[in-house]
């Protein structure tokens, strides 16, 4: 591997059990292409991703079948139980073989309409932060808090909420370190930006487009579709 800024890390050991389907959610048909191929290209078509790493399950039947061409190299590493865990497994291979300290942004396998331009975004806003960042999109939606009983209790001030998606770019170091801190403290975190944030850091938010969704329920995907053929990749 070479030196580079800019590295992709993509978790892809999931089952996505709310999907209902026969496969994983990111070897769905998509556009006539599998979910995680529309991810990977995405990432590949931004010139200053040097390369991506992407975690796959020990048990992925799946996988082998892909055969997907990038303009950047593709890394496989075993994923684990638990998405973070796949994120780990990937930074300590990049650790290996890299000197430096790049940029490491995270995406997950099931966005699959990311656009470039987020990326570009991202790369502009957060290369000289001491920290780095997430993408996400504000909330516009009147918010509500329940009880237990999903009765209301009040109406939560939306100002400076955000919904949280990925990318989400750290350094290499720090973020192994953070998600290191967290499984030695036994600390669930869903994204890396937790893990950072255990560490008394403030990650900055990139704001994005709200079409960079995650398939998780089978009406995404119809979504998803229609996503991609406004972005112009029918």
């Amino acid at each position: 591997m070479s030196n580079p800024q800019f590295w992709a890390v993509v978790p892809a050991a999931g089952v996505g059990e709310r999907m209902q389907a026969d496969k994983p959610k990111q070897y769905l048909l998509l556009n006539g292409q599998t979910v995680i191929e529309h991810t990977l290209q995405r990432l590949a078509a931004h010139p200053d991703i040097a390369g991506i790493i992407v975690a796959i399950s020990p048990n992925d039947d799946w996988w082998p079948s892909i055969s997907v061409s990038l303009d950047c190299p593709l890394h496989v590493v075993e994923g684990g139980a638990h998405r973070a865990d796949s994120v780990l497994n990937g930074l300590m291979i990049l650790s290996e073989y890299l000197d430096d300290d790049p940029w490491v942004l995270v995406h997950d396998a099931a966005r699959p309409c990311l656009r470039v331009t987020d990326i570009d975004k991202m790369l502009t806003s957060l290369s000289e932060h001491d920290v780095g960042g997430i993408l996400g999109v504000l909330v516009n939606d009147t918010v509500k808090r329940t009880n237990l009983n999903n009765e209301i209790m009040e109406s939560v001030d939306r100002r400076n909420l955000w919904r949280a998606a990925t990318p989400q770019m750290f350094r290499l170091r720090q973020l192994k370190q953070g998600l290191e801190t967290a499984f030695s403290q036994q600390m669930t975190v869903t994204d890396e930006a937790s893990a950072i944030e255990l560490m008394g850091l403030s990650p900055m938010m990139v704001e994005g487009h709200s079409d960079n969704i995650k398939i998780t329920v089978p009406e995404d995907l119809a979504l998803a579709s229609w996503f991609l053929q406004q972005q112009g990749e029918a």
